[in-house]
Parts: C-alpha cells; sequence; structure tokens
C-alpha cells in the first residue's frame, strides 16, 4: 500500500529545495564576494558583512521557492521522467507545498529591503520569472532555458552589483555561468524527453529533433569560448586568459561526448559534466586573492 502524502517530511522537503544546489548558490556568492570583489582588501571584511549574509540568504530563499514551484507544475511529467525524485503529491502534499512556495518568496522579498530596495526588487522579479518559468517558458523552445541561465548569471553579478566594486571581473563570471547553464538547460531537456513530449511540452530538442538540437550547442559552445576569450582580453586579465586557455581540453572533451552521445544516460552524464565545469569555474576565482 501506497503512502499518502503528508503535511510535512524533513527529507521531503530537503529533496524538493534541492539543498546540496543551495550550498553551490551559497558558495558561489561569498566566493565572489571575498576572491573578485575583494581582491584587493581584507577577505575578513566580506565574511563578516551581514548584509552579504541577507543578500545570500535571500537569494536561497528566492531559489528554493523556484526548485518548489517548478516541482509542483511539472508532477506529471517528473513521474515519467524521474519518478524517484517526485516529492509533490507523493510525499507532501500539494496545498502544503504552495504554502511552503509563497513563504519562502515572501521572506525573500522581505529581507532583500535590509540590503536595499534594489535586492528586493530583484528579488522580487526573480521569483516572478521562476513562477513564469514554472507555469509556462520552459514548455517553450529555448526561452525557459534562457531564463534560467539569466537567473543563475544574476546570483553572480548581484553581488558585484551590491559592493558597485569589481564588477567587470564578476560579470565575467556570470557570463562564464550564463554560458554553461544554458548549454546544461538544453542537455536536460533532451533528457527529459519522452515525459516532456508526452505533455505537450514544445521544447527544443522537441521541436528540432535531437540531432539539430546538438548542432545549436556546437554553436553555443563557440559563441561562449570567443565572449569569454575577448571579455579576458578586455580585462587585460591574463589569470583570467590562461584559466580559459585550460578550460579548453574540458570542453573538447564535453564536444566529443555531445557528439556520440544517444541516449538518456549519455546526455545524463553532460549534465553532471556541465555542472562539474561550472563548480570549477567556481573555484577558479581563489586565483584572483593569490
Amino acid at each position: 500500500m501506497t503512502d499518502r502524502p503528508k503535511n510535512f517530511s524533513f527529507s521531503g522537503f530537503f529533496k524538493l529545495i534541492r539543498v546540496p544546489n543551495l550550498v553551490i548558490i551559497a558558495v558561489t556568492q561569498y566566493l565572489t564576494a571575498i576572491f573578485l570583489v575583494g581582491k584587493d582588501s581584507n577577505w575578513t571584511d566580506y565574511f563578516y558583512d551581514y548584509k552579504l549574509a541577507i543578500l545570500c540568504f535571500s537569494t536561497i530563499l528566492i531559489a528554493s521557492a523556484g526548485y518548489i514551484i517548478n516541482d509542483y507544475y511539472d508532477v506529471k511529467i517528473d513521474f515519467v521522467n524521474k519518478p524517484n525524485r517526485v516529492v509533490v503529491d507523493k510525499v507532501l502534499k500539494r496545498r502544503i507545498v504552495m504554502t511552503w512556495h509563497t513563504a519562502l518568496n515572501f521572506l525573500g522579498i522581505v529581507l532583500g529591503f535590509f540590503v536595499g530596495y534594489k535586492l528586493a526588487i530583484i528579488n522580487f522579479l526573480s521569483a516572478g520569472l521562476l513562477w513564469l518559468y514554472s507555469n509556462q517558458l520552459k514548455r517553450l523552445p529555448f526561452i525557459g532555458n534562457l531564463a534560467v541561465a539569466l537567473l543563475t548569471a544574476s546570483s553572480i553579478a548581484i553581488v558585484g552589483l551590491y559592493y558597485d566594486k569589481n564588477e567587470s571581473i564578476v560579470y565575467a563570471y556570470a557570463l562564464f555561468a550564463f554560458a554553461l547553464t544554458l548549454i546544461r538547460e538544453i542537455i536536460k531537456d533532451i533528457e527529459d524527453m519522452k515525459g516532456d513530449a508526452t505533455f505537450g511540452c514544445k521544447t527544443l530538442p522537441i521541436v528540432l529533433g535531437i540531432r539539430k538540437t546538438k548542432t545549436v550547442i556546437y554553436f553555443l559552445a563557440i559563441i561562449f569560448v570567443g565572449l569569454v576569450f575577448f571579455q579576458s582580453n578586455m580585462l587585460n586579465s591574463g589569470l583570467l586568459t590562461n584559466f580559459f586557455v585550460l578550460m579548453i581540453a574540458p570542453i573538447g572533451y564535453f564536444i566529443y561526448r555531445l557528439i556520440i552521445a544517444d541516449t538518456k544516460q549519455e546526455f545524463s552524464y553532460l549534465s553532471s559534466y556541465c555542472k562539474i565545469l561550472m563548480i570549477a569555474g567556481v573555484l577558479s576565482m581563489i586565483i584572483f586573492k593569490i
């Protein structure tokens, strides 16, 4: 007999909000502040900045609400694509899930006012875009992928915007995050084609087919590499240029694996590989303090 959904479950709630992803967001924002924004100053000034802590916490709250509303709208699709990861209506009741979504968004926006009205506005717009993405955009070709990539990049860019210092190097990393996220989201759409097609989604691989979607990814990867090197030269940063030179080999390996990929498992591997590349990029911020 299947257990009925509950009003609350710690394991279900933590699974719903993607705790590992939230940790990555928090670490990324602190590394951005300490090693990019504060590369020429004492790192402890940023580590003990309570407003940075509030900024980070509010971002995590908005992201958590975004994961919740995404799972809420995608419950039927997820029963096809990822049945073992379904929480809504399986572990937690739908109305409870929506209550958490509303509460986390509200708290994230309110906390933004303690840092500044600009952050509160950004949090409000981010929450709205995450809802729109989950409700409509993710079922459309490319637009949903673009929305997620913009939100990911904004989690880095917002730190430079708040401190109004060393914005150029921060925005270079935001571009890096944007491009990799965009590519990863398209790959995830290929991975989830079966469930998406069943429920009438019009994602890029459903509209174009896998072969043409791969061509789009190749094109995006070439543009990404070109833009990153262009921005590195504009910043006159030898460290950043050297880092991205080192990234050519793993990006080349990614392209090779994408060319031969034709199963759900292979595309799942490529999605995880993109996340590893992104984490490597985040950790590379440390070199600017050395």
